[in-house]
């Protein structure tokens, strides 16, 4: 039976293996701090829709401890800037065959899904894993309070495209009927970097929510940091996938109101600074756009901008709200 090895479960990749393991997939989840603690002790809580569920799965806090074996399938759900170090983490751990032999490493050996926002985890892990998957993650799921994950839709839960990274096989094992059980699309992507470039230029909006809390009234901010997104792409040759496909294949999800909690909830981006963790993935995100604009000569001064106001509120420990829209549009020269 295949296992899913979640390393760095936060919103996503708790929600995901909680969600999987109910419907009766073996699952671990690696995952630190508090919320690790909180899940170890008191089990993972889901907060959804149609229904809050408490559940016990099995928890790690790193690969000591973890007996890895040929049949374990490693989904890595950190935020983009901590992929480098859990790649290293785990790369070199045993994994052993159905006697019980340690048959090689888990770079050799096993598949590891990237399952995290963000174009660079795809070419992080393949600079150590033979067998790369790239997921584009459309999953909408908030972590404010160790041990507890809002999942804000019903059916799907999530949708995600999936696709070989580099050269091989890309045949998916059990993981679609297994995650489909579980109530995700999962769509096979031949050229997942589309559907990854396309999620891109949609998480150019994060830093905003992160840095204003409320984004009412920025509609002119997100579409100056999607047009120079879509500028730089065109420039460096890049394709994604358009907005028909986007309608497509995401359509049927919605998000919707989880009882108890309020309509505000943000992203990823949004989450780090709420939890004050003091560091944020905008780096991977708008960072990608401002990388991409200094390499074809094609200018990213808003996206450049953004990335730089949302490292120091990680680093100062500020909250969602520290501008207003008026003064951020100042700053990104907007104004």
């Amino acid at each position: 039976m295949t296992r899913y090895v979640l390393v760095g479960a936060g919103a996503i990749g708790s929600a995901l293996g909680g969600l999987l393991a109910q419907r009766g997939s073996s699952v671990l989840l690696v995952a630190r701090g508090a919320h690790a603690a909180a899940m170890t002790t008191g089990g993972l809580t889901l907060r959804c829709p149609d229904g809050t569920s408490t559940l016990h799965v099995p928890v790690a806090t790193g690969p000591d401890g973890v007996r890895l074996t040929v049949d374990d399938v490693l989904v890595l759900t950190t935020k983009t800037h901590q992929a480098e170090a859990a790649v290293e983490q785990w790369a070199d751990v045993p994994v052993h065959d159905h006697a019980g032999a340690v048959a090689g490493s888990a770079a050799e050996l096993l598949p590891i899904f990237t399952a995290l926002n963000g174009v660079a985890g795809e070419e992080i892990a393949l600079r150590a894993f033979e067998r790369v998957f790239g997921v584009c993650v459309w999953f909408p799921t908030v972590l404010t309070e160790p041990g507890e994950v809002i999942v804000r839709t019903r059916a799907p839960r999530g949708v995600f495209h999936i696709g070989r990274y580099g050269a091989g096989d890309d045949d998916l094992g059990a993981l679609p009927a297994d995650w489909a059980a579980a109530g995700f699309g999962v769509i096979p992507a031949a050229d997942v970097m589309r559907w990854k470039y396309r999620k891109l230029l949609s998480n150019l909006s994060n830093a905003l929510q992160a840095l204003l809390g409320d984004t009412t009234g920025a509609d002119d901010l997100r579409r100056a940091a999607e047009d120079e997104g879509k500028a730089v792409l065109a420039s460096a040759g890049i394709a994604y996938a358009g907005d028909d496909e986007v309608d497509a294949d995401w359509g049927g999800l919605s998000f919707e109101p989880v009882p108890g909690e309020p309509a505000q909830l943000g992203g990823s981006s949004w989450q780090s600074l709420v939890r004050g963790t003091g560091t944020i993935e905008t780096g991977y995100l708008n960072g990608e756009i401002a990388l991409l604009g200094r390499r074809t000569g094609q200018p990213a001064p808003v996206n450049a901008k953004l990335t730089a106001l949302a490292r120091h509120a990680a680093r100062a420990g500020l909250r969602p709200g520290s501008l207003s829209v008026e003064e951020l549009r100042r700053l990104l020269g907007l104004g």
